[in-house]
């Protein structure tokens, strides 16, 4: 039986601070990831600056802050308006299952499309199984694959 999703889905707002600390800690442990004290600084600085091409919601309810996402808006070469790349999505491990994920994705589509993005698309990790069960219901995955290189 799947539960039906409650909880409230509103823009980050400066007080949620101590809860998005642990949700994005939680998130680069996931990924067996760290970053720099002062990259996490910035990230938040510019997730709650309205001039930032960013933006980030979180799932809520009575016992608090529980889910998060993170976008960033950004020109294209192939379409005059900007795409929007869902940079990180994380629900609490003890939330899974409560539609939060959906939930979260959902509420970036409408974001997004109040902003006049043509796109929304992310990655994840290939192994990521129980995420990728959900993102195949609500998006088609494109057949690219990521190559980077890391500078510095």
């Amino acid at each position: 039986m799947t539960q039906r999703f409650t909880a409230t889905i509103r823009p980050l707002a400066p007080s949620d601070r101590a809860a998005w600390e642990g949700l994005w800690a939680g998130y680069l442990s996931f990924y067996e990831s760290s970053v720099a004290p002062e990259v996490t600084e910035a990230t938040w600085t510019r997730l709650l600056d309205p001039d930032a091409p960013m933006f980030a919601l979180v799932a809520e309810d009575q016992a608090g802050v529980f889910g998060l996402v993170q976008c960033v808006l950004h020109a294209s070469t192939w379409s005059m308006a900007p795409y929007c790349y869902l940079g990180d999505l994380y629900v609490d491990p003890s939330r899974r299952g409560t539609g939060a994920g959906r939930a979260l994705i959902e509420a970036v589509y409408a974001e997004a499309d109040a902003r006049g993005a043509a796109r929304v698309y992310w990655m994840t990790h290939e192994t990521n199984a129980t995420a990728r069960l959900l993102y195949d219901r609500v998006a088609k995955a494109s057949g690219f694959i990521q190559y980077r290189r890391t500078t510095a």
